[in-house]
Formats: C-alpha cells, sequence, structure tokens
C-alpha cells in the first residue's frame, strides 16, 4: 500500500475563551481564532489517515514544508514502512533544522500514518501501542492567559462548573495565579505554564512567591527552553515541581533534558516532535528516569487524538489530558471529543477513532 497523496489544510475557527487574551506565546494580543493546520494522507487504496501540526503563525511556513519537500519525497512509499520513513525523512532534511517546520510537517505526516495503520488493522491507535482499559482520561482545563485577576477568578468558576478537578494557568503575574487559587480552594489541582519568561535568578525569585498557591508544576520558567541546567537549578531550589518539554523536538533534546534531571514531568508534544513513532520512544525513555509523561496537547484534532491514544496505552493512572479550554464556534469532531465532567473518552473505533466533520472543514478552510 502506496501513500498517494497528502493534503495540506489550514483551518480559523473564531473562538471566546470567557474575555480577550493577552499576548502570549501562541498568538498576540485579543486572539480570536485558532488557525490550525491538518493534513489529508490518503492511500493508492483509498484508505485516509488524519495529521495535525502546531498551528497559529507556523503555519505558512510548515504549509510550504509539507507541499513542496515532504510530500512530493514521500509520494509512492509503502505506508507499512512507518518508522522507517520517518527516520529517512529526518536524515534527509536534517541539514535544514532539527526543530521547526520540518519536524511539524514530519509529525503531522506520522499521526496521519498511524491513523491509516490502525484503519487497516481495524484496531483503534491505543491497542498499536500497547492497549489500554481505560474507556476516558481525565483533563486539565488550559485556560489561556487574562492578565487580569477578575477574568481569572471568572474563568476559573466556570471550568469548575464545567466539571474539571485540574486546571492549567498561563498567567505570569502572581495577583492572577493568588486569584486563581482562591477561586478553586485548596483541593482543586492547579498548573502554572509560563512559556519561558524568566533568567534562572527570576525564576527563582518568583518560585519563593508563588510556593504558597500550591502549584502541581511549574512549567517552562526559565528563558531559552533548551537552558537545561538552568531548569534543574529552578527544579532543585524553587521547591515547586518542574514541567517543560512542549519545545524539544528530537528524542535527543528529551535525553538530554532527562540526563540533566532538569523536569519532574516532561511534556513531548507530538503535533511537534515527531508524532507517535518519536512519543513512544519518549515514554520508553521517561520511565527509564522515573519521570511522569505528561503529553502536551494544545490542539483540538488529530494531534489531541494522537495523545488521547498514547496517554490511555503508555500513560499510566496518573495520565491527563490537557484540554484547550477555548469556546469554538465548530469543533472538528463535534461533540464527541468534548470532555464530559472533566474527563475525555478514549476513541474505540478503527485508527484515531473519529473523523473529521467534513463540513467544518469546508466551512472553516483558509485555502
Amino acid at each position: 500500500m502506496k501513500i498517494f497523496s497528502i493534503e495540506s489544510i489550514p483551518l480559523r475557527i473564531p473562538f471566546t475563551a470567557g474575555g480577550r487574551s493577552e499576548a502570549a506565546a501562541w498568538g498576540g494580543a485579543g486572539l480570536q481564532t485558532v488557525d490550525s493546520l491538518i493534513v489529508k494522507l490518503t492511500t493508492d487504496t483509498g484508505v485516509v489517515g488524519w495529521g495535525e501540526t502546531f498551528g497559529f503563525t507556523a503555519i505558512p511556513a510548515v504549509k510550504l514544508v509539507i507541499d513542496t519537500i515532504l510530500a512530493p519525497e514521500l509520494i509512492g512509499r509503502d505506508v507499512t514502512q512507518l518508522e522507517k520513513l520517518m527516520l529517512d525523512m529526518q536524515k534527509k532534511f536534517h541539514i535544514f533544522g532539527r526543530s521547526g517546520a520540518f519536524i511539524y510537517g514530519l509529525s503531522a505526516i506520522d499521526i496521519a500514518l498511524w491513523d491509516i495503520a490502525g484503519k487497516v488493522a481495524n484496531k483503534p491507535v491505543y491497542q498499536l501501542l500497547g492497549g489500554s482499559d481505560a474507556l476516558s482520561l481525565p483533563c486539565y482545563a488550559s485556560l489561556i492567559r487574562y492578565s487580569d485577576p477578575a477574568l481569572v477568578r471568572e474563568n476559573v468558576g466556570r471550568a469548575l462548573n464545567s466539571g474539571f478537578r485540574h486546571l492549567k494557568l498561563h498567567e505570569i503575574d502572581i495577583d492572577c495565579v493568588r486569584a486563581a487559587r482562591e477561586a478553586a480552594g485548596d483541593n482543586i489541582e492547579i498548573t502554572l505554564d509560563v512559556n519561558c519568561p524568566w533568567s534562572v535568578r527570576d525564576a527563582l525569585d518568583m518560585t519563593s512567591k508563588l510556593r504558597p498557591f500550591n502549584l502541581r508544576w511549574l512549567e517552562e520558567p526559565v528563558w531559552p527552553p533548551e537552558n537545561y541546567s538552568g531548569l534543574a537549578r529552578v527544579r532543585q531550589e524553587g521547591g515547586i515541581p518542574v514541567a517543560a518539554g512542549e519545545n524539544a523536538s528530537t528524542l535527543m533534546d528529551f535525553q538530554h533534558l532527562l540526563e540533566a534531571r532538569a523536569v519532574d514531568f516532561i511534556q513531548p508534544s507530538p503535533a511537534k516532535m515527531g508524532g507517535l513513532t518519536e512519543l513512544k520512544k519518549v515514554f520508553a525513555l521517561a520511565n527509564a528516569h522515573n519521570v511522569t509523561v505528561m503529553v502536551h496537547t494544545f490542539y483540538d484534532g488529530p494531534g489531541l487524538l494522537a495523545s488521547v491514544h498514547a496517554s490511555a496505552a503508555l500513560g499510566g493512572p496518573g495520565a491527563l489530558i490537557e484540554w484547550r479550554y477555548f469556546d469554538l464556534e465548530a469543533q472538528l469532531y463535534g461533540d464527541a471529543i468534548i470532555p464530559n465532567q472533566g474527563a475525555i473518552t478514549v476513541p474505540q473505533g478503527p485508527g484515531l477513532g473519529l473523523e473529521p466533520d467534513a463540513d467544518v472543514i469546508r466551512r472553516y478552510r483558509l485555502a
């Protein structure tokens, strides 16, 4: 069975989130649309697989790489040689970068190939990864950055009323974190992702202010994100568990991160770091270092489904799924993937288990 075509499809879906967003890593201030890039891979026998890469402002570069470099190279290749295909592409194009557009594009293609593998085997992807008896997984509501304590308080309340018992903030202001903890109470787990803003010294100063709020983890406190020794120092001296990994892109990146003893929670992002083929290796590597994997899933499409399958099969009893707490105008999978009382269903159909809504794609497609 050969790869017949690879189509990259950019989508733009409006959303609200209980208030206007402040500027953050994934977009500018007042962000009101989610831009995503999904990939449709079709075999010469008509089997279709779907993948997704990290979106927002990365889309034009990734789409160009997929359309003009990766797709022409992969057309006609054997879909059953999935791991060999990914290694061949990494080796052939390594000179153009081991992160960014090439790896992002390969990630989407890899996820689509796993979708096809599951469909051909008539098994859900989680069974191909080792199996699971989990029918659902708990989620944490991942809120936008509001930079306004009143809005933080309001939207923490919204998330709790929706049934979530785990929350992620993206705030960098102490008053906003305090507002979240006061609104949530002591029994709700709160994590804080600050998106790499501080020097090591500044991060340590901030941990002393954040410790009273009993954070489950502090995510990416140090600039630059690859300063693993600095991250390790924050972990050792800051008194708050540390999480990182969404900006790591190759297996060696994760090995270096773990060897530095820099994290308590490691966060591979499958739509950025090589797809499920690389993700399953990171799980094995993390297990060898006795570090918990919390897959980064700031997606709504096939990237999210890939994370659910991997977490169900490989993540163990403590696995959590990141749910982007946006009120999207339309969902790619309708209601099938929306969490119920803070838990997301593990799809049971072949492959990724759900098919994107063709009407949603048609309505919100950019090109």
